[in-house]
């Protein structure tokens, strides 16, 4: 057994000791029985990268057009099978909703299995039965890449924390799967993985970026409504947009500062 499988199974033991009253994880037998698994591909730090890479080089944003989107899901499906995320719609990594508006003035918020297979349309979805729509647009969400995480303040091992290029990352090794970074996050981007008992969430697809490929979402997107980019780069798509739109962030009061942008984005979602 190595040191470090050695050593991530008693940091996991003994934090769930300390904290575990918060909440319960597992018999002892279950916990003692990881300790003959090798850590496997998932398990060494997230912010590896490929020789010749400089973090401290780039200056990553994402950016969110929400007047383009449609809901098709591609990305929610791109994501899973990118970063090997459970099927299963409770977790996700990144998700789309729908936002409809009536003509009372209240805004519904909906999203399907994290939207991966679309939306139905309004005359067979029951809730906007015999409903006067006005407005319906759909929202794109996924971690914020916060510049003041308070997921990574929480952290009581570090296993949570920020690269040199400002991407918020899980040294899956050492996380002990407290939860106190996915209650920390004002943005639901967060979950504990069902098989590895750790915290787990969007990296924009670091493995990809750091190798000049864009996220796996942004990729497929069939309609271009989410966009990945350097603004260190001055003709780079993403800097011209920030250059001449105005851009929008979710819950700007909370001051976390997200580096995910919205280049519309109504006033009730914000």
């Amino acid at each position: 057994m190595s040191r470090a499988v050695r050593r991530r199974a008693f940091l996991k033991l003994a934090g769930r000791v300390v904290i575990g009253s918060i909440v319960i994880y597992g018999s002892p037998a279950a916990v003692l029985a990881k300790l003959g698994q090798p850590a496997g591909p998932r398990a060494a730090d997230a912010d590896a990268h490929p020789p010749g890479y400089n973090p401290k080089a780039h200056q990553w944003v994402f950016i969110v057009d929400t007047a383009r989107c449609i809901g098709c899901g591609r990305c929610v499906r791109a994501c899973k099978e990118e970063n090997r995320v459970p099927m299963d719609p409770r977790y996700n990594r990144t998700w789309v909703e729908r936002y409809v508006q009536t003509a009372d003035g209240e805004l519904h918020v909906d999203s399907p299995d994290a939207g991966i297979h679309g939306f139905s349309s309004f005359e067979t979805n029951r809730k906007y039965a015999g409903q006067d729509i006005t407005k319906a647009f759909f929202v794109p969400k996924l971690c914020n890449q916060c510049e003041n995480p308070p997921c990574v303040q929480v952290c009581p091992v570090a296993a949570t924390y920020k690269t040199d290029d400002g991407i918020v990352l899980v040294n899956r090794d050492k996380c002990i799967g407290c939860r106190y970074c996915i209650q920390a996050c004002p943005y639901g981007a967060r979950y504990l993985d069902p098989d590895e008992h750790v915290a787990d969430k969007c990296t924009w697809c670091y493995h990809r970026i750091s190798r000049g490929l864009p996220p796996a979402c942004v990729e497929v997107c069939p309609v271009g409504a989410r966009k990945f980019g350097d603004l260190r780069d001055p003709e780079s798509e993403v800097s011209k947009i920030v250059a001449q739109l105005r851009l929008y962030v979710l819950k700007e009061d909370l001051g976390t500062r997200p580096r995910v942008r919205y280049t519309q984005l109504d006033e009730g979602v914000r």
